[in-house]
């Protein structure tokens, strides 16, 4: 795309200009975060979906512990996301 002269083009077109650059760089970084968080939830419900690598017949208290690690995290997600928790309005 051909930029605008800024000696030749009026002040009201270059911040329009700007503007429509700046929110296209947005939704890019945007759709880029989006994939990225979608990546990472594909991965956890394989995990899930796999015991998280862990044999039933040798679960302990250790497999227990970091569970309830990776839930306390998640949980800080979710009130975050869902304004619930500590998040709450």
């Amino acid at each position: 795309m051909t930029r605008l002269n800024p000696i030749t083009t009026p002040r009201h077109e270059l911040r329009a200009e700007k503007a429509r650059r700046n929110r296209e760089a947005a939704l890019n970084a945007f759709i880029g975060k989006k994939a990225e968080i979608d990546e990472m939830l594909a991965r956890l419900q394989a995990l899930s979906d796999d015991h998280f690598n862990c044999h039933l017949d040798e679960v302990g208290w250790v497999m227990v512990g970091t569970l309830e690690h990776y839930a306390s995290l998640l949980k800080r997600i979710t009130d975050s996301a869902f304004g619930e928790g500590e998040h709450a309005r």
